[in-house]
């Protein structure tokens, strides 16, 4: 992938002060981005921001009028908007019955309404833009759902199904809309709460940041639709969904698995 397609390009990153968004702003800073991160974090983001030499602005995505001051301040940093990384996320892990009412619409805001509003107030600042481009950071959890992870997986099921839809209703506009399908990363959202995340997710091979970050970039650069790894877990999404009887026959092998690889990261230093 030619990164020099991103010199000078103005690139919005929710998210943006740790895991996958971090990795992401980084790897646009160094191709060259102006880049803006934004987080809840004041603090963590403007450190964040200071290293990889990026514009912080604090946001709260859980609501719409968080969305449009975001949008409205990004776009007042460098005057346009290029490319918009939706990859905030939210997931309060267990039974939904066990979940508050609260947590629940969390995920809902900030995982799916926020990228539909985000993304709307953008697109006329895309349409202005030589090459516009929007890449959602859903999940495998998207398209394989587990128990214990319903909401979030819906939400994640549903940015999905807003990348497809969008890209159809945009294509003859030169906005390109894509979404980055990873399965379990390597960081803080699965690794500090590792207990309550499911056995079967740790049967996939575990990704770095910085890999998905290359799927994001790779998504921005070509417009291609979707992106996912690894690849086992994209080859378990389709099978699943031409033979749902399958994961079900397998849970039992993948959960023992699983089990085995999340012991070893509990041992790890």
């Amino acid at each position: 992938m030619a990164r020099d397609v991103f010199t000078g390009r103005v690139v919005l990153v929710t998210g943006g002060s740790a895991g996958v968004g971090l990795a992401s702003a980084r790897a646009f800073a160094s191709a060259g981005a102006r880049v803006i991160v934004a987080a809840r974090n004041a603090g963590r983001l403007k450190r964040v921001a200071d290293a990889i030499g990026a514009t912080p602005i604090t946001a709260d995505l859980s609501t719409v009028d968080g969305c449009r001051r975001l949008i409205a301040s990004a776009v007042a940093v460098h005057g346009r908007l290029d490319i918009l990384i939706n990859n905030a996320g939210a997931h309060h892990r267990g039974p939904l019955i066990d979940r508050s009412d609260d947590e629940l619409a969390a995920m809902v805001d900030v995982n799916l309404r926020a990228p539909v509003v985000l993304t709307r107030l953008a697109l006329d600042h895309l349409r202005a833009a030589e090459h516009g481009a929007i890449v959602n950071v859903a999940s495998i959890a998207g398209q394989m759902p587990l128990a214990g992870s319903a909401t979030y997986s819906a939400t994640k099921f549903g940015l999905r199904a807003l990348t497809y839809a969008l890209a159809e209703e945009l294509s003859d506009t030169g906005i390109r809309v894509s979404v980055v399908s990873p399965g379990p990363v390597a960081t803080d959202f699965i690794l500090s709460d590792i207990d309550a995340v499911s056995d079967i997710t740790f049967s996939q091979a575990m990704s770095s940041p910085e890999q998905i970050a290359d799927l994001v970039l790779a998504c921005a650069a070509d417009g291609r639709i979707e992106r996912s790894r690894p690849a086992t877990a994209r080859l378990m999404a389709t099978v699943g969904y031409l033979i749902p009887a399958l994961p079900r026959l397998l849970r039992p092998w993948l959960s023992a698995r699983g089990r085995r690889a999340k012991a070893r990261y509990r041992r790890a230093p």
